[in-house]
C-alpha cells in the first residue's frame, strides 16, 4: 500500500530519493558490450539479439517488405490515430524552430547566429515489456522539423525476428529513413560507432532501461545524447475537490510502466490522501500489469500531505517531476509558481496520457529531478548554433588596443599580437 507522509516531517532529500547511477555489474556489462560491438559490428549485434531477445536474425536492417507488410496489416483506425497524433506533434514542434539573426547596428560590424541541423540522428525505441509507437513519433518528428538529413532507428526484434508492427507503422508515418533490429546497450554502441549495417550518427535520442542509459552516458562525447533518462515519474498536485478515482488512475498510468516508476500525490487535503490510498487498492488488481504497478506503488510511491497549496507547490519544485498534473480548480493560477517540471498538465480533465500520445508537446522528458536544469526533447536537440563575426579593418582598428590590453592581462601575448600585427605598417 502506498504510504502517506506529512510534508513538514520530511527532509528535502527524503521527499523523493532517486539515484539512477548504475551498479558496478551494469557498468561492467555495458563496457563489455560496447567494446564487443566496436570490435565485431553486426556479428555482435546478431549474437546479442539471440542472447537477450531470443531472435535469430538473418539481416540487421528491417526490409522494405517487412515495413510494407506491417503497414498493410495495421488497423486503419489506429493508423488514422497515428496520423492525427503526428500532425499534432508536428504542429507543436514547428513553433520551436528558431530563426537565424544578424546584428548590424554599428558601422563596420556584423554579428549573428545561425542554426544548422545535425546531419544524422539515431532514435532508440525500447522494446521488451511494451511497444512504444508513441516514442517513434515523439523522437522522429522534431528531428524532421529541425531538418535532419538522415534519421535511423533501432529497436529490438521479437523472438520471431520481427519488429512490432505498430512501431513500424509509426515509423512510416513519422518518415524514418532506416530501421535496424537491435536494442539495449548494443544498439547505442552501434549508433555511436557504426557497424557494417548501421551508420554512425551524430546524436542519439530516446528512452531506455538502465543499460541503455548507462551506454548513452558512456558514448557521450563521441556522439551527442538527449539526456540520461531514469525511471518514469508522475506527480499529481491535487486539491480536496478532486475525484480520488481519477487521481488514482493517473498515478497508475505511470506505475504500470516499470517497477521503478515513481507515482506521487501531493495534496493539501488529508481526506483526499486517504481516499486515493484506498482507491489505488481497488484499481491495481484490475490492471493487466498489476504486478508491475503494485511494486511501483508500494516501493516508490508516496502521498505527501501539506498544510496548504503554497507548501504543495514547494514540494513540487523540490521533486522536479517528469510529469506534473495540476488537478486544481484554477491551474493557470498555479502555473507560474511551478519552477521545475518536464511537462505540465493543466486541470482536472487533462490526464498525462493525453500528452503521452496525442496533444503535441513531447513526451521524452527529463527525469530524476533533472527538470531543475533541463527540458523536454524538441527541435533544439537536433540543431547546432554557430555564431559569426565580421569587422571591417577600420572597425577592428578602433578597438585593437583594447583587445591587445585584454590579452596581455591574461598573459597571452600571441593573442594580442594577432590583432596588433595588422596595423604595424601604419606606425
Amino acid at each position: 500500500m502506498i504510504k502517506i507522509y506529512e510534508f513538514d516531517a520530511l527532509k528535502p532529500e527524503e521527499i523523493l530519493n532517486r539515484d539512477i547511477r548504475a551498479e558496478a555489474n551494469v557498468e561492467a556489462t555495458v563496457d563489455a558490450i560496447i567494446a564487443d560491438v566496436r570490435a565485431r559490428g553486426d556479428a555482435a549485434l546478431r549474437d546479442y539479439a539471440l542472447k537477450f531477445d531470443h531472435a535469430k536474425l538473418d539481416s540487421i536492417q528491417v526490409s522494405q517488405a517487412e515495413i510494407d507488410e506491417a503497414f498493410a496489416a495495421s488497423d486503419p483506425d489506429f493508423l488514422e490515430t497515428l496520423r492525427m497524433a503526428a500532425d499534432n506533434i508536428r504542429h507543436f514542434h514547428e513553433h520551436q524552430v528558431h530563426k537565424n539573426f544578424v546584428v548590424n547596428d554599428t558601422p563596420g560590424i556584423v554579428l549573428g547566429q545561425k542554426y544548422t541541423p545535425i546531419e544524422r540522428a539515431g532514435v532508440y525505441v525500447p522494446g521488451g515489456t511494451a511497444a512504444y509507437p508513441s516514442t517513434v513519433l515523439m523522437d522522429v518528428i522534431p528531428a524532421k522539423v529541425a531538418g535532419v538529413s538522415e534519421i535511423v532507428m533501432t529497436t529490438p526484434a521479437g523472438p520471431d525476428g520481427k519488429v512490432n508492427p505498430a512501431i513500424l507503422a509509426a515509423a512510416v508515418i513519422a518518415g524514418i529513413d532506416k530501421i535496424f533490429k537491435t536494442g539495449g546497450a548494443q544498439a547505442v554502441a552501434a549508433l555511436a560507432y557504426g557497424t557494417q549495417s548501421i551508420p554512425a550518427v551524430d546524436k542519439i535520442v530516446g528512452p531506455g532501461n538502465i543499460y541503455v542509459a548507462t551506454a548513452k552516458r558512456k558514448v557521450f562525447g563521441k556522439v551527442g545524447i538527449d539526456m540520461i533518462a531514469g525511471p518514469s515519474e508522475i506527480l499529481v498536485l491535487a486539491d480536496g475537490s478532486c475525484n480520488p478515482a481519477w487521481v488514482a488512475a493517473d498515478l497508475l498510468s505511470q506505475a504500470e510502466h516499470d517497477k521503478l516508476a515513481s507515482p506521487v500525490l501531493v495534496t493539501d487535503s488529508a481526506a483526499l490522501a486517504k481516499a486515493v490510498q484506498q482507491e489505488l487498492e481497488v484499481q491495481i488488481p484490475q490492471l493487466p500489469r498489476a504486478a508491475i504497478a503494485r511494486e511501483s506503488v508500494d516501493t516508490n510511491g508516496k502521498i505527501i500531505v501539506t498544510d496548504d497549496m503554497a507548501k504543495a507547490v514547494d514540494a513540487v519544485n523540490i521533486i522536479a517531476p517528469e510529469h506534473l498534473e495540476l488537478c486544481v480548480d484554477d491551474p493557470f493560477a498555479v502555473l507560474n509558481s511551478v519552477k521545475n517540471a518536464g511537462s505540465i498538465f493543466l486541470g482536472k480533465n487533462v490526464p498525462e496520457a493525453l500528452g503521452d500520445y496525442f496533444a503535441g508537446p513531447n513526451h521524452t522528458l527529463p527525469t530524476s529531478g533533472t527538470a531543475r536544469f533541463s527540458s523536454p526533447l524538441g527541435v533544439d536537440d537536433f540543431v547546432k548554433k554557430s555564431s559569426f563575426i565580421y569587422y571591417t579593418r577600420d572597425a577592428l582598428g578602433a578597438v585593437q588596443s583594447r583587445i591587445a590590453d585584454f590579452a596581455e592581462h591574461e598573459g597571452l601575448h600571441a593573442h594580442a599580437k594577432s590583432v596588433t600585427i595588422r596595423y604595424e605598417d601604419e606606425k
